[in-house]
């Protein structure tokens, strides 16, 4: 039983260690979401400066905003491609977190049952114990010629 017991620590041990690096994989996907839309953001602004320099200057910068334009958009449907792929992999990453975790539970639940099991056998032989103990002294008790003997 007791190699049993360390079997089990030992598969705790093991998936503490992988929903660990599953929590790792998942904080780093989602630092990368925040960079896309951080990436998004400024970008867009640059845009809105951009129109209002093209605005001002319409025979100058104007001329060329429409080559800007068109290349912020590829630029920005880039980025919301990879902002959908991040976002799947952060699912993705969610799904095996979850399944790690509740792996590591089913173990720990059976090592705690393991445990309870026993603890319960070990005080059920002590009470069997000490009924023992009890029923020799109520004997020796009920019969006191045979105990001065």
């Amino acid at each position: 039983m007791a190699r049993n017991a360390k079997g089990l620590k030992t598969l705790i041990r093991l998936s503490k260690f992988e929903v660990d690096e599953k929590r790792r994989v998942l904080t780093a996907l989602q630092n990368q979401e925040e960079r896309i839309l951080h990436d998004i953001a400024a970008s867009e602004m640059r845009l809105r400066q951009e129109q209002e320099l093209a605005a001002a200057d319409a025979t100058g910068v104007g001329f060329l905003y429409g080559a800007y334009h068109r290349a912020w958009m590829e630029r920005r449907q880039a980025m919301l491609g990879a902002l959908q792929a991040v976002r799947q992999q952060i699912e993705a990453a969610r799904d095996d977190l979850a399944e790690a975790f509740r792996t590591q539970k089913t173990y720990e639940v059976t090592q705690a049952n393991r445990e309870r099991r026993e603890r319960e056998e070990a005080n059920h032989k002590e009470q069997l114990f000490l009924d023992e103990v009890g029923m020799t002294q109520h004997r020796r008790k009920g019969n006191p010629e045979r105990s001065g003997q």
